[in-house]
């Protein structure tokens, strides 16, 4: 329980000390100039104490720097890619403007001129999905300090964000994918075809090797996937389980990939490589063959991202169910297909009005 001892100062004024211990038995104290000031806190620490609340006010003098050097080091089940982004946006974002402040002196209204300038052109001008990531970082870490019993409360929790607007997606025609598959470097016409048709993510593409491609069943197999974090080339598997799917290829793109093929490879072999036969890193791939073929067909603006969208625009144009859609592109569930690309779906109004016209009962 909570004491309050009351002293002489040496200007002979008196003070009140506010005694108590905290959870691990140790003891402490805290000095105020008015008793009622000195009870008031008694008060809420004995409240803390029988909710199991009590902190020890010395454990928020940790910086936020100090304690995500302690805490980084503990996190688990992350891929490396969302590992290597999630450090990278502390270091850059959270670290300059918060990396020296003791978790005991965050405070909410710094924190919301932090988002504020985040997204301002005289700050760091992100976008909004990306601020979202930013602050998911910066919120995680300090939960882990609440849940450490180093502060009472996370003050970055439930911070007001910018909202993140649907960004229009970008469709091409089969014939524009064609268009696509004859500018770039013939090495590269199948991975277009495969993107375009296939749907795979660009990271399945890269990760694709021979013994998972059937091209007598006309079946690709994704299993595996490329990531490139911090110019170290990684193997691992999709991001999700429902990524690891069987993908149907059309003839003609069997045909771009048995062009392809050579008794020289080893099933173990990437389909798609580098043209000294390593594994593609992205960025450069990007610059020396992606964007030049882009250019070349007059389809900018372009991601490689852009024909996944597209592939799904095509099954959809050509009949295929949103459950169907979700299997065949490895989405979680047939909602993130519908919210996405629900627009693609025909409209059955008319249809539906024309058969509730026939409830009108007869005459």
């Amino acid at each position: 329980m909570a004491s309050i001892l009351e002293k002489r100062l040496k200007d002979g004024s008196r003070a009140y000390l506010v005694r108590f211990r905290t959870a691990d038995g140790e003891e402490r104290s805290k000095q105020f100039k008015r008793k009622r000031e000195a009870e008031a806190y008694a008060n809420l620490v004995e409240v803390d104490r029988r909710a199991g609340g009590l902190i020890d006010p010395r454990l928020g003098r940790i910086t936020v720097g100090e304690w995500w050097d302690r805490w980084w080091p503990t996190v688990t089940n992350l891929r490396p890619s969302t590992r290597a982004r999630d450090a990278q946006y502390f270091r850059t974002h959270v670290r300059p403007a918060f990396g020296d402040t003791p978790l005991g002196k965050l405070d909410r209204t710094s924190i919301r001129k932090w988002v504020a300038d985040l997204g301002s052109q005289s700050g760091s001008n992100l976008a909004p999905a990306t601020i979202h990531k930013v602050v998911q970082v910066f919120n995680k870490l300090v939960t882990a300090a609440v849940e450490d019993r180093l502060i009472p409360h996370n003050p970055v929790a439930k911070i007001p964000l910018p909202k993140i607007e649907p960004q229009e997606m970008r469709f091409l025609t089969s014939d524009e994918v064609w268009k696509l598959a004859d500018a770039i470097d013939p090495r590269y016409r199948a991975f277009v075809l495969v993107a375009g048709f296939g749907g795979l993510r660009l990271g399945e593409l890269l990760g694709l090797r021979w013994e998972n491609v059937y091209l007598e069943a006309q079946r690709i197999q994704v299993l595996e996937t490329l990531v490139d974090v911090e110019a170290q080339i990684e193997f691992g598997p999709p991001k999700t389980r429902a990524s690891l799917r069987p993908v149907p290829i059309p003839s003609f793109v069997v045909e771009a990939l048995q062009a392809l093929d050579s008794p020289e490879h080893s099933a173990y072999d990437l389909v798609f490589r580098s043209p000294k036969g390593q594994p593609i890193r992205p960025a450069l791939f990007r610059r020396r063959f992606w964007t030049p073929a882009v250019r070349k067909a007059g389809l900018e603006p372009l991601r490689m991202h852009d024909l996944r969208h597209t592939a799904v625009s095509l099954w959809i144009a050509d009949g295929a169910h949103p459950k169907q859609v979700a299997a065949l592109a490895g989405h979680t569930s047939v909602s993130v297909v519908l919210d996405r690309y629900g627009h693609l779906y025909p409209s059955h109004h008319a249809d539906l009005l024309e058969r509730m016209e026939r409830r009108r009962p007869s005459a």
